[in-house]
Protein backbone atom coordinates (compact mmCIF):
# COMPACT_ATOMS: atom_id res chain seq x y z
CA UNK A 1 0.00 0.00 0.00
CA UNK A 2 1.35 3.49 -0.85
CA UNK A 3 2.54 5.82 1.90
CA UNK A 4 1.46 9.46 1.99
CA UNK A 5 2.91 12.33 4.00
CA UNK A 6 0.93 15.29 5.36
CA UNK A 7 3.15 18.35 5.85
CA UNK A 8 1.85 21.50 7.52
CA UNK A 9 3.39 24.81 6.48
CA UNK A 10 2.72 27.79 8.74
CA UNK A 11 4.58 29.85 11.33
CA UNK A 12 5.92 26.58 12.82
CA UNK A 13 6.16 24.08 9.94
CA UNK A 14 5.53 20.43 10.76
CA UNK A 15 7.04 17.84 8.42
CA UNK A 16 5.44 14.39 8.56
CA UNK A 17 8.33 11.95 8.89
CA UNK A 18 6.24 8.79 9.28
CA UNK A 19 3.41 9.14 6.77
CA UNK A 20 0.34 7.01 6.52
CA UNK A 21 -0.40 3.99 4.37
CA UNK A 22 -3.55 4.51 2.32
CA UNK A 23 -5.02 2.60 -0.63
CA UNK A 24 -4.69 5.36 -3.25
CA UNK A 25 -4.50 9.09 -4.06
CA UNK A 26 -8.26 9.53 -3.57
CA UNK A 27 -8.01 8.15 -0.02
CA UNK A 28 -5.08 10.52 0.61
CA UNK A 29 -7.21 13.47 -0.56
CA UNK A 30 -10.05 12.49 1.76
CA UNK A 31 -7.61 12.15 4.67
CA UNK A 32 -6.08 15.55 3.79
CA UNK A 33 -9.44 17.32 3.92
CA UNK A 34 -10.36 15.70 7.24
CA UNK A 35 -6.93 16.43 8.71
CA UNK A 36 -6.97 20.05 7.46
CA UNK A 37 -10.40 20.61 8.99
CA UNK A 38 -9.21 19.39 12.37
CA UNK A 39 -6.05 21.50 12.21
CA UNK A 40 -7.93 24.64 11.21
CA UNK A 41 -10.06 24.29 14.34
CA UNK A 42 -6.82 24.38 16.35
CA UNK A 43 -5.75 27.74 14.89
CA UNK A 44 -9.07 29.34 15.84
CA UNK A 45 -8.39 32.80 17.21
CA UNK A 46 -4.66 32.63 16.48
CA UNK A 47 -4.71 32.99 12.69
CA UNK A 48 -4.07 36.64 11.84
CA UNK A 49 -4.28 38.80 8.70
CA UNK A 50 -1.10 38.47 6.68
CA UNK A 51 -0.54 34.86 7.69
CA UNK A 52 -0.69 31.79 5.49
CA UNK A 53 -1.35 28.15 6.32
CA UNK A 54 -1.12 25.11 4.07
CA UNK A 55 -1.25 21.36 4.13
CA UNK A 56 0.76 19.55 1.46
CA UNK A 57 0.31 15.88 0.65
CA UNK A 58 3.33 14.11 -0.84
CA UNK A 59 3.93 10.55 -1.92
CA UNK A 60 6.78 8.20 -0.95
CA UNK A 61 9.06 9.78 -3.56
CA UNK A 62 8.42 13.28 -2.17
CA UNK A 63 6.24 14.31 -5.13
CA UNK A 64 3.64 16.92 -4.17
CA UNK A 65 0.16 15.57 -4.93
CA UNK A 66 -2.19 18.03 -3.25
CA UNK A 67 -2.06 21.31 -1.38
CA UNK A 68 -4.73 23.00 0.68
CA UNK A 69 -3.83 26.63 1.16
CA UNK A 70 -5.42 29.32 3.36
CA UNK A 71 -4.32 32.93 3.55
CA UNK A 72 -5.77 35.91 5.35
CA UNK A 73 -5.55 39.58 4.61
CA UNK A 74 -7.11 42.66 6.13
CA UNK A 75 -9.61 44.50 3.98
CA UNK A 76 -8.73 48.19 3.71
Amino acid sequence: MPRYFFNVHDVKPSIDEHGEELPDDEAAWKEATSFAGALIKDIDGEFRPGQEWSLEVTDDAGKSLYQIHISAKAKK
